[in-house]
């Protein structure tokens, strides 16, 4: 498809990139000669600061259910009982201090699975993307504009772990600078986040 024209050279749909060229006017065809599977007009890139509100959003409800399900389970496992048995400048011995690591470490691996799960599960969704990002309509797409696998979400979702290496959270504002407005973590997992205009 030439950028710019107002049909897909492939499949001759209409584009609309002639009457708004600001915006993103996706037509793919899987094979030749087949009416597309995906077209997206009317869209454009979600910059930096869309997706750091979609992000803020997604904190908030990634907190409440990790509390929801944290709390219960400190209550059910007996950890609630021997926990309050432990006072403030009390050495609270072998037992105490293992409790308080497995705690910590519990909490750690709940969130990292939980995140994981939800990111990767909404993304792929027919959703496409997690409730901050449905929210503000966005959606995560491949580069081709077509819905993500489980597998594409989690690799974006672990390839995060790149973007926050990077010091100054520079992986994750370069997303306002690149020409289809891509974190490092996008680029990694070949992955779009549209917003419906």
């Amino acid at each position: 498809m030439n950028s710019g024209s107002a049909f897909c050279s492939i499949c001759g749909q209409p584009t609309y990139a002639a009457a708004a060229p600001a915006s993103v006017a996706i037509a793919m065809s899987p094979a030749a000669n087949v009416a597309p599977a995906y077209i997206y007009t009317g869209v454009s890139y979600a910059g930096f600061w869309i997706r750091l509100l979609a992000y803020l959003i997604d904190a908030l409800v990634l907190g409440f259910c990790l509390v929801a399900v944290v709390i219960p389970l400190i209550f059910l496992t007996g950890l609630g009982t021997e926990l309050e048995k432990i006072h403030p400048g009390e050495d609270p011995g072998e037992i105490g201090s293992l409790i308080g690591v497995t705690v910590i470490f519990g909490f750690i691996g709940v969130a990292i699975l939980g995140t994981w799960i939800y990111h990767a599960y909404m993304e792929s969704s027919d959703w496409q993307g997690t409730v901050g990002k449905r929210a503000l309509n966005l959606k995560v797409t491949d580069l081709e504009g077509r819905p993500v696998s489980f597998g594409r979400a989690s690799g974006r979702h672990f390839a995060k772990i790149i973007s926050g290496m990077i010091p100054l959270g520079i992986g994750y504002i370069i997303a306002g600078f690149t020409d289809k407005k891509q974190a490092i973590h996008d680029m990694v997992a070949s992955c779009l986040v549209l917003r419906k205009i």
